[in-house]
């Protein structure tokens, strides 16, 4: 894989991979940037949460699962001083559906733990990973009344 980040001035960059999309990157006004992206960190947490969601809604979807609203929130915490790198993370995942089994769901975070997120891998070699589920009887997260919640 190969990543380019073209400068666009001051604090400003557009980035883009083997994928051909394209990502603004920028930082806060304050240290010189213009507020006009993502921040390098802020797309590390992306990047885990979407590797590990891809992973689980393909489990779940093999396992027959009827998710029918699904959210994966990173919390990450960061160094207070230089160079500020995460210290730990808190992975939710939140699943609305019709009779998903918890077994099901653990399962799947398990495999995307331990087999399928490279993120994950890489991320939990130097970090603690805190996982979390939380399953919803419904057809939304919004609206959905929580049944379940655990830890891995």
């Amino acid at each position: 894989m190969k990543a380019i980040v073209d400068w666009k001035g001051r604090l400003s960059f557009n980035g883009t991979a083997n994928s051909g999309f394209d990502v603004p990157l920028g930082s806060y006004p304050e240290v010189g940037g213009d507020d006009d992206g993502f921040r390098p960190m802020e797309l590390i947490a992306l990047g885990l949460a979407g590797c590990t969601a891809m992973d689980v809604i393909s489990i779940l979807q093999k396992k027959r699962q009827e998710v029918l609203d699904f959210q994966v929130i990173v919390d990450t915490e960061r160094a207070e001083v230089h160079p500020k790198v995460f210290t730990e993370a808190v992975i939710e995942y939140h699943l609305a559906g019709k009779d998903i089994s918890e077994t099901a769901v653990t399962r799947s975070l398990e495999l995307s733990a331990e087999t399928y997120c490279p993120a994950q891998a890489m991320l939990g070699k130097v970090i603690p990973l805190h996982l979390k589920y939380f399953i919803y009887e419904g057809e939304n997260l919004e609206d959905a009344q929580l049944i379940l919640e655990g830890q891995l």
